[in-house]
């Protein structure tokens, strides 16, 4: 009886192990909604992952009545390029199970900071970014 027990948990780790693997590996490539409705694109690139955005949150800017441009960029010659196929995430690498960290530009302010992409579940990541010890995130839903 006792030879059985000292079978069964090596099995049941080793087990536990391998269904754990899964979520070590996940992947965030895809089609993502942003809560503002913005579409935006995870992808590798290079040896790393990067975001774009892929269709704005609306057609046109309600303040000039034009489509999106990144407007708050403080490279002036920027200023002007559409705002879709800005990269948002870039160089993000592994940084534990489910997680990655890079850059993140954020187009409300033309600035970068320190960023993370977190895998909530198969459905569902995290964009978490900080500046001056304060921190945020917003989730983002799988479209494809």
């Amino acid at each position: 009886m006792m030879k059985g027990h000292t079978l069964y948990n090596p099995f049941a780790v080793i087990l536990f192990v391998l269904l754990g693997a899964g979520t070590a590996h996940a992947d965030p490539k895809g089609l993502w909604l942003a809560q503002d409705g913005a579409h935006v694109r995870v992808a590798k690139c290079s040896q790393a992952l990067c975001a774009t955005i892929a269709a704005a949150k609306s057609p046109v800017d309600p303040e000039t009545g034009q489509p999106w441009t990144d407007k708050n960029n403080p490279d002036p010659a920027e200023r002007g390029r559409p705002l879709v196929g800005v990269t948002v995430l870039y160089n993000m690498v592994p940084d534990g199970p489910g997680k990655w960290s890079g850059t993140l530009y954020n187009t409300d302010d033309g600035h970068t900071y320190p960023g993370h992409l977190l895998d909530i579940d198969p459905r569902t990541i995290r964009i978490e970014g900080c500046a001056l010890g304060i921190c945020g995130g917003k989730n983002l839903s799988r479209i494809q």
